[in-house]
């Protein structure tokens, strides 16, 4: 009897590493999710959805949308208490992360997303700075049949999300111009008191295919945010009553807004059969203002900068790249020359949160002052295939960043805080691939990466002197990897070991009279194990399995006053103490039954062990297993196609932390997840 075709996940191509290979024949830890699978059965509004199945990868919902995902890789980026930090992140080639590392997925539209790949390892390097791995978005692009298609979404916290979509293609004169137009609403109660929010997200994707050889992209995207920010709990909040919110969190009317446009232009030549070259420019603005919960009597020391922020951000960049593709002693040899450039001018301003009596209001002006930062980055790549069952891969980046803050707030009793700061860094990577069997491939890695201060974390001293804190050095990692991929049962398996080392990792110090401060807390060690299979092995049913080992630590005790201040013990960073906000082991299961029309159905699973909270390990968030399925039914009739969706989260109604707030000054540590909640969805779409 005939076998059923299966879906050979192996046949896509990875962008991850600019080499375009295959997944097997990419000598690096990827994962990759198809835009399709992500949406089956999902709400569709955060990464933490769908982005389960890849090892090492830790993405956390913190059920505030006023702070963004927590999201880390191998334990890079755990430390970020609001934000992404120490991954970079891509949509569709243009950076999510600016220059000093600071990131967000604020702008991310699932809705229309083709395929997100995740890099893990030294190869990760290649992408400069806070590169301890990288996330890309890539949009769908516009073909034939033009289709219009629309959904709605509702949830059990009064969360509703409404969405259109517009793909095709059509004749331009003697060109074609292929687009996807995605726009989506979504509102929220939110799960805990005081975290109602609402987005508006747009995105666009047009390609005009000149001719054979040339192709231009334009991109542009625009979210606008309003969320209120329940802060986090201590345990006892957390266990007493986790839909609770601080009480400050009201009091002060604590929330935040981000208008963000974006656009971004991406030209590929091909020159002739052995080269091409691919220029990408982009700009964007960003304005944020966030009102914190800090007491009004906190306020009075001169040297505060107010509880309100007022950031402006304009923010611009180019990468271009050269290709080409050669022979030397006879084999195939692949060559990437380019340069990339980003810079951000940030306009910061902070205000007291009170006027008189009324709390939670913009007040008088505490704080004024320009920062700029921006890199220069080139970079080369090469690709040996030396051996019928050999490659070699190396690649080398240079990268500069140069911080600069100019300080128009300058009062008694509170000082210049102007200055300027350079980090340069050389970062080499190398890989060796073995092809032991056209279904096995083995490779061994091992790269330089490294991580500067972002503007927050650089921007007071610790001594409580004026000016940028020159003494917070970039941490520096140090990479080696091996790892094996096999193609089996309708789709490839993948194991990987590595090790980073680190040194000068970047920690928090103090925080007093409004100003948080940073330090170097010496050496760490990450040391993991990674285990994935993602496949089709029966049609239309499609599986995921994927478990993480990592062993996170401190090598060195940290002996500043931070540290050793006897009254805290939550600060006391001592050797051996593992790195907080990574946990030590999680495991991820699913399994869809997925066939285009008819019956759909789904479940899943996802366990997590205990993350300590911070560097003294006095406390630790539990581990947790929580599973969710999900059902539906397709309905097709020529050209319209009718879907309906409905999933339940938290199966067993767990009580847990959806994430923590790594280090938390008040040990207001804890974010709890919801309970048991459901989701139901209709899609609706017509095929022209």
């Amino acid at each position: 009897m005939a076998q059923p075709p299966v879906h050979d996940l192996d046949a896509i191509r990875v962008q991850a590493t600019r080499l375009d290979t295959s997944v097997l024949d990419t000598p690096a830890s990827v994962s990759v999710f198809e835009g399709e699978h992500m949406r089956a059965g999902r709400f569709r509004v955060n990464l933490s959805e769908s982005l389960g199945g890849s090892p090492g990868l830790q993405i956390q919902n913190r059920e505030n949308y006023a702070q963004d995902l927590q999201v880390s890789i191998r334990g890079f980026g755990a430390r970020s208490t609001f934000g992404v930090r120490g991954v970079r992140l891509y949509v569709d080639g243009i950076p999510a992360t600016m220059p000093d590392g600071q990131g967000q997925t604020s702008n991310i539209d699932i809705e229309s997303i083709d395929r997100v790949e995740v890099l893990r390892g030294p190869f990760s390097a290649l992408y400069g700075n806070s590169s301890g791995g990288v996330i890309q978005v890539f949009t769908e692009e516009g073909g034939l049949p033009a289709t219009l298609s629309g959904t709605v979404s509702a949830d059990s916290h009064g969360s509703w999300r409404y969405g259109a979509k517009a793909r095709g293609l059509a004749d331009v004169g003697e060109t074609q111009l292929d687009y996807v137009v995605s726009l989506n609403r979504y509102t929220t109660h939110g799960f805990r008191d005081h975290s109602g929010a609402r987005k508006n997200l747009g995105n666009a994707k047009l390609g005009l295919q000149i001719d054979d050889d040339t192709r231009l992209t334009l991109i542009a995207n625009s979210v606008s945010v309003r969320a209120d920010d329940p802060l986090g709990l201590d345990r006892q909040a957390f266990d007493d009553d986790p839909q609770s919110a601080v009480s400050n969190a009201t009091l002060y009317n604590t929330r935040k807004s981000v208008d963000q446009t974006q656009g971004g232009l991406v030209f590929e030549k091909r020159l002739s059969e052995a080269s091409e070259v691919r220029a990408m420019a982009y700009y964007g603005q960003r304005d944020m203002v966030q009102y914190l919960a800090i007491p009004a009597a906190a306020q009075r020391n001169p040297q505060h900068s107010g509880g309100v922020i007022d950031l402006g951000r304009r923010y611009a960049g180019a990468d271009v790249r050269w290709t080409s593709r050669h022979l030397l002693a006879g084999r195939p040899l692949t060559l990437i020359a380019g340069v990339a450039y980003d810079e951000l001018r940030e306009a910061r301003r902070g205000y007291e949160n009170f006027v008189g009596d009324t709390l939670g209001v913009r007040g008088a002006l505490r704080r004024d002052e320009t920062n700029t930062v921006s890199n220069v980055d080139p970079y080369v790549q090469t690709s040996w295939q030396f051996a019928p069952q050999w490659t070699l891969d190396a690649g080398l980046r240079h990268s500069r960043i140069r911080f600069e803050s100019r300080d128009h707030y300058v009062t008694p009793g509170n000082g210049d805080d102007s200055g300027t700061v350079r980090y340069r860094e050389w970062l080499p990577m190398a890989a060796l691939r073995y092809a032991a069997t056209p279904d096995l491939s083995l490779f061994l890695s091992a790269g330089r990466g490294f991580e500067t201060p972002t503007f927050n974390e650089i921007s007071y001293r610790n001594d409580g002197l004026p000016g940028l804190n020159f003494d917070l050095a970039p941490a520096v990692n140090t990479t080696v990897e091996a790892g094996a991929k096999l193609r089996v049962a309708g789709g490839v398996a993948s194991a990987a070991v590595y090790q980073s080392r680190s040194r000068d990792e970047i920690v928090a110090a103090d925080a007093s009279f409004g100003r948080s401060t940073y330090q170097n807390a010496g050496r760490t060690r990450r040391t993991g194990v990674e285990l994935a299979w993602s496949g089709e092995f029966v049609e239309h049913l499609r599986g995921q399995l994927a478990y993480s080992w990592i062993d996170a630590r401190y090598r060195d005790d940290c002996t500043t006053v931070s540290c050793t201040d006897p009254s805290r013990p939550d600060k006391h960073l001592r050797a051996g103490h593992t790195i907080p906000g990574v946990a030590r082991q999680a495991l991820y299961f699913s399994l869809d039954w997925l066939p285009e029309e008819g019956f759909q159905a789904g479940i899943d699973g996802r366990y997590l062990s205990r993350i300590y909270v911070n560097d003294g390990n006095t406390e630790a968030a539990p581990a947790y297993f929580v599973a969710g399925v999900h059902a539906g039914y397709v309905w097709r009739s020529g050209p319209l196609r009718l879907g309906a969706r409905a999933r339940i989260d938290n199966l067993f109604d767990r009580r847990y932390a959806g994430s923590v707030i790594v280090n938390e000054g008040n040990l207001r540590y804890y974010e709890p997840a919801s309970g048991r909640n459901w989701m139901v969805g209709v899609d609706l779409s017509y095929a022209f």
